[in-house]
């Protein structure tokens, strides 16, 4: 019996490796001598780089950063030796995590930390750097971070612009001069699961603002300014990416990774998938366990499971997931390779208690489906 345990993380609750280990816990009290080959997965946002990492062998590096309010901090980006690979959650320096509820502000947050830990990989030696930029405090278009690799921009007056997406909408001049050379030599990779464009009604202002702290008025000020901006990218760099998917994902960091990197966007669960060997490791298996926090509908729109499932299904494995609760519309997965869904609760609880107990419930989940498989089995 092979299985492969190929989960996210459980927010507020527990890391993927730990939600692989519990669930491994469970199968081994039914299966003793069965092979189990953990996967710890992550869809591109808060995770990406400890799941790389655990599967990979990786290194976890530190640097200190302006945070997206500007204030230091302490941000960890993950480098694999062996293929000189950086990866780079850009929640670490730039994320909403990082802000208190009552001091966020789309209009001044920026993405320069991020910046500064692109270039702590390229002081690496970095050949490819994985961006993965979900999660994100920001809606300054990535202006911040190319600052941080050497991008000036002016206003009218020749000064730099402030902080934040709202100071595009003074911008006059963009320098490129200062830009590191190092960049063009490098391949950057975006993983996310947003597929947004910069600017409009479903652009990064009007559906990532206000959970950012931007009022009705602000969004169309910021939706402004970062139209304002790309005109000028579009004007230095000979090319407009707005339009494209995915250039409104992290409040616009996927347009300036795109237009300033040519960074190619790929789902986040794709590029971990491809970096962990999942394909490689669901080969002859005859199971694949997969789960989340909340499984659900928006599932479909590239988080883990759906994508674990995807590779699942080519090679004919089915598919099961274990997750902290089953949401409106979850049963549409069952048209895309998953076979079974079970939420972990048994008994009325508190979320609290939940993510307290996750341990204990994953493992009680995982028998409770072992056994279940086993019969089914023995019987077939």
């Amino acid at each position: 019996m092979k299985i492969v345990i190929a989960p996210d993380s459980f927010k507020d609750s527990l890391s993927a490796q730990g939600v692989a280990d519990a669930i491994a816990l469970g199968l081994s009290e039914v299966w003793p001598d069965a092979q189990l080959i953990k996967c710890p997965m992550a869809d591109g946002g808060e995770g990406t780089v400890e799941s790389v990492l655990a599967a990979c062998d990786g290194q976890l590096r530190h640097a200190t950063v302006q945070g997206p309010l500007g204030t230091p901090v302490e941000a960890a980006w993950g480098w694999l030796p062996h293929s000189h690979t950086a990866i780079i959650e850009m929640a670490e320096a730039s994320g909403l995590q990082l802000v208190p509820l009552d001091q966020r502000d789309a209009c001044i947050s920026s993405t320069f930390g991020t910046g500064e830990l692109i270039r702590a990989a390229l002081d690496a030696g970095a050949q490819r750097v994985i961006l993965a930029i979900g999660g994100s405090a920001t809606n300054d278009g990535g202006a911040g971070a190319m600052q941080a690799m050497g991008v000036k921009l002016l206003d009218a007056q020749g000064q730099t612009l402030a902080p934040g997406g709202l100071a595009l909408a003074e911008l006059f001049r963009i320098d490129l001069s200062g830009l590191d050379p190092r960049l063009a030599e490098v391949r950057f990779d975006i993983a996310a699961d947003v597929n947004n464009p910069l600017c409009g009604p479903h652009g990064a202002s009007a559906i990532f603002g206000p959970q950012k702290g931007a009022s009705p008025e602000q969004v169309q000020l910021l939706d402004h300014a970062l139209g304002h901006f790309a005109d000028h990218c579009a004007n230095v760099l000979s090319k407009d990416v707005r339009d494209e998917p995915g250039s409104g994902a992290a409040g616009g960091l996927g347009f300036a990774a795109k237009a300033f990197l040519g960074a190619q966007f790929k789902a986040g669960v794709d590029v971990v998938a491809e970096l962990v060997g999942l394909a490689d490791a669901v080969q002859n298996a005859d199971l694949v366990i997969t789960g989340e926090g909340r499984f659900d509908a928006q599932t479909l729109r590239g988080k883990t499971p759906f994508g674990v499932a995807r590779i699942a299904r080519q090679q004919g494995v089915p598919v099961i997931v274990i997750a902290g609760t089953l949401g409106e519309g979850y049963q549409a997965l069952y048209e895309h390779g998953i076979d079974a869904a079970f939420a972990l609760a048994s008994g009325p609880m508190t979320l609290v208690q939940a993510c307290n107990e996750a341990p204990r419930l994953l493992r009680e989940r995982a028998s409770d489906i072992a056994r279940v498989w086993r019969v089914a089995r023995n019987n077939a």
